[in-house]
C-alpha cells in the first residue's frame, strides 16, 4: 500500500501509556482526529511487551489504513509486518533495513540539524528525512536545537519529505509547517492532552489549511 507522508505523525510514549489498553486508546483517538502516520517507541528490554504492543498497534493502524513504523528496530518491524522503521543515526544501516523489509517500505531516518545527514540518507534510500529538535523537548531535552532555516534549505536539496520534531505543539505547529515541514511529529503536545482527538484534528486543520 502506498502511503502519502504528510500531515501529524503521532510517537507512542511508554509513560503517557502505561499499558497496552490505553495505547490502543490514545493512539485510535489520535487517528479519529486526523494522525496520518504513527510511531511505535519503546526504548524498555521487555521484548514480549514490544512485540504484543507494536503487534496490536499495528493491527489498528491497518483496520484505519495508517502506516505504523518502529523506532529503531527494523527486525521487530519485520516480525510484525509493520510498515516500516524509522531509524536514529545509530540504529542500523538503510540498505540493511530495505534489505529486511523490502522495497515497499517506509525508511525514515533521524538527521538531528545536519542537513550532511540528511543527504547521505537520501542517497542510501530512505523515504523521508526528519530533523529537530525545533523547540524544548520533554522526551529528549538535551536535543541539539534545529534552526527553521534548516527546514527551508532541506526543502530545495533533498527531494524528500520532511519530517519537523521536538517540542512542536498546536501552537508552534504554524511556522514549522510554513518552513516546509511535510510532517510534525509530536508525542506530549498529543498523547498528554485531555482530548486527543479535538488535538489532533487541530493540528490537522493546520495542514488543510496550507494545501
Amino acid at each position: 500500500m502506498q502511503y502519502q507522508l504528510q500531515g501529524l505523525y503521532g510517537i507512542t510514549d511508554a509513560e503517557l501509556m502505561p499499558s497496552t489498553e490505553v495505547m490502543l486508546k490514545k493512539v485510535e483517538q489520535s487517528i479519529k482526529g486526523g494522525a496520518k502516520i504513527i510511531q511505535y517507541r519503546d526504548k524498555s528490554s521487555d521484548l514480549q511487551k514490544r512485540v504484543e504492543q507494536a503487534s496490536a498497534v499495528n493491527h489498528l493502524c491497518q483496520n484505519h489504513k495508517i502506516p505504523l513504523l518502529i523506532n529503531d528496530d527494523a527486525g521487530l518491524a519485520a516480525g510484525i509486518g509493520a510498515a516500516g522503521v524509522h531509524l536514529g543515526q545509530s540504529d542500523g544501516a538503510i540498505p540493511e533495513a530495505r534489505e529486511m523489509l523490502g522495497e515497499q517500505a517506509i525508511i525514515g531516518v533521524t538527521c538531528h540539524d545536519s542537513l550532511a545527514f540528511a543527504l547521505q540518507a537520501a542517497a542510501e534510500g530512505a523515504d523521508y528525512i526528519a530533523f529537530g529538535a525545533f523547540f524544548p523537548s520533554k522526551t529528549k531535552p538535551n536535543a541539539t536545537p534545529a534552526p527553521l532555516e534548516l527546514l527551508m534549505q532541506a526543502k530545495h536539496e533533498v527531494n524528500l519529505p520532511i519530517v519537523a520534531i521536538g517540542g512542536i505543539s498546536v501552537d508552534n505547529a504554524a511556522q514549522i509547517i510554513d518552513a516546509g515541514a511535510d510532517m510534525v511529529a509530536v508525542i506530549h503536545a498529543l498523547y498528554a492532552q485531555n482530548n486527543i482527538k479535538a488535538t489532533a484534528q487541530q493540528f490537522h486543520q493546520q495542514f488543510s489549511n496550507r494545501i
